[in-house]
């Protein structure tokens, strides 16, 4: 039976019934798995931002003048195109970041006490690791700032 409020025990079921633990050593292996995954997920979501930081600059960088740029060029395709290797890469990036959150997700609606202190632990140390640089700061460049007469 499925349990509706938060429980503290060593028998718990995670996402499958296969994936059961009823000894002291798989509960800890579990919490373990638990916390490294929840940190994984803060490291991938860092590496798509970084990827989508890159290519945006890469692709200003390269790209010509706005009033030289052709109506549909930017979409099509090119450097910062729709189709570009950097934002397939992100999509695919975004696709397991999303599918690992729902997975770690599932696991805490298993109520287990322990999980939900494990993933929320892995978060927090994964965001500490991973996502609180001084990096994260987005400024905004203002190409021609005198062009409000």
């Amino acid at each position: 039976m499925m349990h509706m409020t938060f429980y503290w025990s060593k028998d718990v079921t995670i996402l499958i019934d296969s994936w059961r633990t009823t000894s002291w050593t798989s509960y800890s292996l579990t919490l373990i798995a638990c916390l490294i995954v929840s940190a994984f997920y803060q490291y991938l979501e860092d590496l798509r931002v970084r990827l989508k930081t890159a290519s945006s600059s890469a692709a200003k960088a390269s790209s010509p003048a706005p009033i030289q740029t052709p109506l549909l060029g930017a979409k099509l395709g090119g450097a910062g195109g729709r189709f570009s290797a950097a934002r397939l890469g992100g999509a695919v990036l975004f696709g397991v970041n999303a599918a690992i959150g729902y997975l770690l997700m599932l696991a805490v609606m298993s109520f287990n006490g322990g999980v939900f202190v494990a993933i929320v632990v892995g978060l927090a140390i994964g965001y500490l690791a991973f996502r609180s640089g001084d990096d994260d700061v987005a400024a905004t460049v203002v190409d021609n700032p005198c062009a409000c007469a």
